[in-house]
């Protein structure tokens, strides 16, 4: 995708060979600004911190952490567990960040240590390249589902929440790369966009489309109800941050009560997301772990002031109880299709298995 009219990719390796580039997302949208990483404290900060997000950014840059550590430290069996114990405990719902420390880790093992940095580096960028290309399968797969929703009123309307366009991948996104379809294709479509408090990674998603084009207006999240219910939504399309076997979903604080009202009011409502979101060893979204994040996060409001200079109001006393779930689950019954690299399917355990038979054993 584009920024400022330059294709850009959320994160990349530099040509020193020993530190990558990501996007500081925790800037967005009110700057933009590219980060350095180094060394494996610089990756687990980055994915704690969110200054990367979205589950397949999270599993690259994971990727790439274990390559910083073998490339400036020891190499060897107790280093490679430590770097990977260290990443893996950065974000605990995103299971692209296991799966990514896994295959990074099951490369690595059988080799020497003097070579395990050169691996890693190479298995790295391999992950990357794969979801650049996953993601834009997902485009491809969910666009016919888009089309069909279109009805007569001229554009589609598409309701989205949180982040998952190019910013929660490496290129193209997740459940935004239909829509970028759609829109290159020349399909007249309008995306209504959540803000998704409190991390307001809407305004992300704003961002992005307003860099490619796409005409878009973001909106408080109580108001998704409401317009679902007037028929004004075509579609919602939200990404995911781990599916169970089962198809079951976990997605950010919110996703859930969007799927109600979609199933309510009679709206298609897709979920889009690669293999390394598919948990099938997960029996269900019961099991899934939720992550609750720094109650600080509802208390405090970011933003910038009449100067333009970036600063935080505080809107609830420092020791006001506050709960932050970061996800919720939506059941599979509320899903209308998965969309992955390799098609579409029904939400459940016989639906994935369809488009992935070799994990029938999980």
């Amino acid at each position: 995708m584009r920024v400022n009219g330059t294709p850009t990719r959320t994160i990349r390796p530099l040509a020193d060979g020993q530190s990558v580039e990501i996007i500081d997302q925790t800037a967005l949208p009110h700057d933009y600004r590219c980060l350095r990483l180094a060394s494996l404290a610089d990756a687990a900060h980055a994915i704690r911190s969110m200054q990367v997000r979205g589950a397949p950014l999270i599993g690259v840059t994971a990727a790439y952490g274990v390559a910083l550590a073998m490339a400036h430290g020891s190499a060897d069996d107790a280093s490679l567990d430590a770097a990977v114990a260290r990443l893996a405990a950065t974000r605990p719902t995103a299971v692209n960040l296991r799966w990514a420390l896994t295959r990074v880790a099951t490369c690595l093992r059988p080799l020497a240590a003097a070579a395990r940095a050169a691996a890693a580096w190479r298995e790295a960028a391999t992950i990357a390249e794969e979801d650049v290309e996953q993601c834009r399968r997902i485009g491809e797969h969910g666009l016919p589902l888009l089309r069909a929703c279109a009805g007569e009123r001229g554009r589609l309307e598409v309701m989205t929440h949180c982040n998952a366009g190019w910013l929660a991948a490496v290129d193209f996104g997740t459940a935004l790369a239909p829509v970028y379809a759609a829109f290159d294709e020349g399909l007249a479509v309008h995306v209504w966009v959540s803000e998704t408090r409190p991390r307001n990674q809407g305004l992300l998603t704003a961002w992005e489309l307003a860099q490619h084009g796409v005409p878009h207006t973001l909106i408080a999240d109580n108001a998704a109800g409401a317009l679902l219910a007037a028929g004004r939504i075509d579609a919602v399309i939200v990404g995911a941050d781990r599916i169970a076997g089962n198809g079951d979903v976990a997605n950010k604080i919110g996703t859930y009560l969007k799927a109600l009202a979609a199933a309510a009011s009679g709206v298609p409502f897709f979920v889009a997301a690669p293999r390394s979101t598919i948990d099938f060893a997960c029996p269900d979204g019961a099991a899934i772990p939720i992550e609750e994040r720094a109650a600080d996060e509802l208390r405090l409001v970011h933003g910038r002031d009449a100067h333009g200079l970036a600063t935080h109001l505080r809107q609830l006393p420092a020791d006001a109880a506050v709960a932050n779930p970061a996800f919720d689950v939506t059941p599979a019954a509320l899903i209308s299709a998965l969309i992955s690299e390799r098609g579409s399917s029904p939400a459940s355990r016989a639906g994935l298995l369809a488009l992935y038979p070799e994990e029938a054993h999980a």
